[in-house]
């Protein structure tokens, strides 16, 4: 920490951000209300990304022209509120002219064009209420976009009302086939005044977060500005914790409404609060109530939130209130809240082998690379790495002969983690190599020559196998210690970032404290062979079908992006047990086709290739049934197969999470088939089943442990095949140790 603050400092003055003729016009001016100055803020993230952000990339005329393209696209993704005239005024006004703006700590820019955009929205809500109650047409043969995110924006008023009429026409349509008892103009009209609300709340300080994001990602899509709540809910992710009082809570109406209580939190032990109850008015301690009807819901779970031991006060509506009117207090005791879903957890499953013997598998499906800060010095902190040695020795204990880390939907996390994670599989030697914009290299290296698990390994992916995931499955693949499978490829994020608090960078920042954070990426990494996974990701040894393996997921969807390229290959000693990837994937190609699940998921990729290219919806109420025929056809003509086909005999599978890894018992689960193609992408567990729900009524296996039962976890075709694999795998290397014991 102290060599990345000399750093911060040294680039500071480098780039003029303490020098005099920076400091004296911002820094002494103190903001009227107490609040971090804006202009202040804008120039200390500006001057950072100039002086620290990979690119080393100035803030000009160009960067000013990508901004302001930014900057609409953030207001106006799907190009439905501004018009090109506005467009066009914005480029005349504000082209060449934002990095000055920015770089002299004037937010006027931003302002101006938010408040445009808001007008603009009113005016399209007023005009979309205008064509609700009026007539509108559902038999020509037109179509509206479904992505306008590419399509121009209207050339003026004409046009925008054009775009709005087929626009609520396509809604009307989409209301009337839903079958809904709602009235569908209602319904419509409820949506837009939701909009409007949600504009409504936002403040100068959102308007500002929303600019600043932007200018950020301008230079690259993983570098953010992040407000002091943001930089609080990053720490709260990487931790797994949080003080608060363990309820999640949704925004309903202008309420915010509890939608969960988190099992063992504050809330649901004092059973004066239940799902569905609405909140109006939060205080701390005894302080007098502060109003929360129609609040932003990440504000009222700021008041919420607070030290352990401290006390909150709700007042709050109960969901069995007769008329809706009547209000009770809770008073309820905060205390540290552990996000258990995100934690890793274990599955151990008695495979059956086309011979009718089984094999005990490990699969360990891994959310995040998450820890807390002193988990290096801490053995107690939050930590992957902790968390799944523990999980890997119990599944050892129960003797698994073979693993699968599973990756899907892992964004990353700490890039320590994913090297510590690494040395688990391999004796020792470089994990991963990051280059600063000057050439300089840095090795992360598993020094420890132990070696948690030696058996069979496979990785599984996804396009959304991100960051850290793509260390761990790069350096697994390098070291050919485990077989990759999956999408096509990983996201594709070969980039590594920093999170710089203004405050720590800018000590005489006014009320520094409020100002927020800055995430820049500061380095890429590449592979120990070489190759870097930006943009082209780690490919899979063996590719499964995924509805989810397009281009439109991943690092090349995103903007602005950074380059791939090379780096020198590091040496190292590769595993010496063979892999099989050929005759591995001959037997998976042989078993995919005969899978009806993996037919229905290449029937559907082939549908969304073919949409996503037309890109257009009918606005024929005759067109637009057809095809809702054909899909509801489709659909029924699955069902009618699934339900023909002869049921597997499922797998005995167990459940081992960090709470019950070191008990003598084990959570007993089921497997769900999927119900759609979609469900092929699933993670595992069924999304609505709590991860750690445990019955308290244990039953006894064959060996007299006692066994509870568990949630039931969907066992998804890729899921299945993988299993396939490692049992495969697991024959093969058994044939390659008896024909070396035989030449021995």
């Amino acid at each position: 920490m102290k060599k990345m603050l000399r750093s911060l400092a040294l680039a500071a003055v480098a780039f003029g951000l303490l020098s005099p003729q920076f400091s004296l016009p911002l820094f002494q001016r103190l903001h009227a209300a107490g609040e971090p100055d804006p202009g202040q803020i804008t120039v200390a993230v500006a001057k950072l990304l100039e002086g620290i952000h990979y690119s080393r990339q100035r803030l000009d005329d160009s960067m000013s022209e990508r901004l302001l393209k930014n900057y609409l696209e953030a207001l106006d993704y799907n190009h439905l509120f501004f018009t090109q005239e506005d467009v066009s005024a914005f480029n005349k006004a504000w082209s060449k002219k934002l990095d000055d703006e920015i770089l002299a700590g004037r937010t006027l820019a931003a302002h101006q064009i938010y408040d445009i955009f808001r007008q603009r929205a009113d005016s399209r809500v007023a005009l979309a209420k205008q064509l609700l109650e009026s007539s509108l047409s559902f038999d020509e043969d037109r179509y509206v976009e479904i992505n306008r995110s590419k399509v121009a924006w209207p050339e003026d008023e004409a046009a925008a009302v054009q775009l709005w009429t087929d626009r609520i026409t396509s809604e009307l349509l989409q209301e009337k086939f839903s079958k809904k008892k709602t009235d569908p103009i209602q319904t419509i009209a409820k949506r837009y005044d939701r909009f409007l609300r949600d504009l409504q709340e936002q403040t100068s300080e959102d308007v500002l977060k929303t600019f600043l994001l932007c200018l950020s990602q301008t230079y690259d899509p993983h570098s953010d500005y992040l407000s002091k709540t943001d930089l609080e809910q990053f720490a709260i992710q990487m931790r797994l914790s949080l003080f608060g009082i363990g309820a999640k809570l949704r925004s309903e109406e202008g309420y915010a409404k509890i939608i969960e209580l988190v099992p063992g939190g504050p809330a649901l032990k004092s059973g004066k609060m239940k799902v569905g109850d609405r909140i109006v008015a939060v205080a701390q301690g005894d302080k007098e109530f502060v109003d929360c009807v129609d609040l932003k819901i990440d504000k009222v779970v700021a008041m919420i939130r607070g030290k352990k031991d401290s006390i909150v006060r709700l007042q709050v509506i109960p969901v069995d209130s007769a008329t809706g009117s009547e209000t009770k207090v809770v008073e309820i005791k905060r205390d540290e809240i552990k996000l258990k879903d995100e934690e890793a957890r274990a599955e151990l499953i008695e495979w059956s082998k086309p011979n009718g013997q089984t094999v005990k598998l490990g699969m360990i499906t891994l959310p995040s690379f998450y820890g807390e800060p002193d988990r290096n010095t801490n053995p107690n902190a939050k930590s992957t790495t902790r968390d799944v040695l523990a999980l890997i020795k119990r599944l050892k204990q129960e003797g698994i002969q073979g693993l699968v880390m599973d990756l899907r939907r892992d964004g990353g996390g700490f890039l320590d983690e994913a090297v510590s994670l690494t040395g688990l599989f391999i004796r020792q030697g470089p994990v991963v190599q990051a280059r600063s914009w000057n050439g300089e290299v840095a090795v992360s290296r598993d020094k420890d020559t132990k070696i948690e698990y030696d058996g069979p390994l496979v990785v599984l992916v996804n396009r959304q196998s991100a960051s850290a995931s793509e260390i761990f499955a790069g350096a697994m693949q390098d070291y050919n210690r485990a077989i990759v499978i999956g999408d096509s490829k990983t996201f594709g994020k070969g980039t590594v970032q920093q999170m710089i608090e203004l405050s720590r960078a800018f000590p005489p920042l006014a009320n520094g404290s409020e100002a927020g954070a800055v995430k820049l990426t500061i380095q890429k990494f590449y592979r120990v062979a070489g190759g870097s996974t930006q943009l082209r990701g780690v490919e899979s040894d063996i590719v499964l079908p995924s509805i989810y393996d397009l281009p439109d997921f991943g690092e090349e969807s995103l903007k602005d992006p950074l380059a791939y390229d090379t780096f020198n290959a590091l040496e190292f000693d590769k595993w010496e047990k063979p892999l099989h990837i050929g005759e591995l994937r001959k037997k998976s190609e042989t078993r995919v086709p005969l899978t009806p699940e993996f037919k229905y998921v290449l029937e559907d990729l082939e549908i969304i290739r073919k949409r996503t290219q037309e890109n257009r919806l009918s606005l024929n109420e005759k067109a637009r049934q057809q095809q809702m025929d054909e899909d509801k056809s489709r659909k029924e003509k699955r069902d009618t197969e699934r339900k023909s086909l002869t049921a597997e005999k499922q797998p005995r599978a167990y459940r081992i999470t960090l709470d019950n890894v070191d008990k003598k018992g084990l959570a007993a689960i089921t497997f769900v088939e999927p119900k759609s193609a979609k469900d092929s992408q699933s993670t595992s567990e069924d999304e609505d089943a709590p991860a750690n729900d445990t019955s308290s009524e244990p039953q006894t296996d064959k060996d007299g442990r006692p066994v509870f039962k568990a949630p039931p976890i969907r066992l998804d075709p890729v899921k299945h095949e993988t299993l396939n694999i490692l049992t495969d795998l697991i024959e093969l290397t058994k044939s390659d140790s008896g024909q070396t014991a035989k030449r021995r």
